[in-house]
């Protein structure tokens, strides 16, 4: 089960993920993020990861897709941290083949 939360203000639009972040949970969060993403926005998107379980090889391309659409990450455990430099780097180096 994942839960998200979505605050926004002036200069931010925050997103809570808790639980897991799973093939069979992403559905709802994958089309709510392509949903925002069409309306311009100034805000930051940020997306705290603090609460988040578990992530499967489908979290990890939700969050990849997140990575690539310029989102802000707040992360405290050791993987998923590291799981959140490795897509930056594979980000940065697709952007250096382009």
């Amino acid at each position: 089960m994942l839960r998200i939360t979505v605050t926004e203000n002036a200069v931010e639009e925050r997103w809570i993920l808790q639980g897991r972040l799973t093939k069979r949970s992403i559905g709802e969060l994958v089309s709510s993020w392509q949903a925002s993403i069409v309306q311009p926005s100034t805000r930051r998107r940020i997306v705290d990861l603090n609460e988040v379980t578990s992530i499967d090889k489908s979290g990890e391309e939700a969050l990849s897709m997140m990575v690539h659409d310029g989102a802000t990450f707040v992360a405290s455990g050791v993987y998923t941290k590291h799981l959140l430099d490795q897509l930056k780097a594979r980000q940065a180096n697709q952007k250096q083949l382009d």
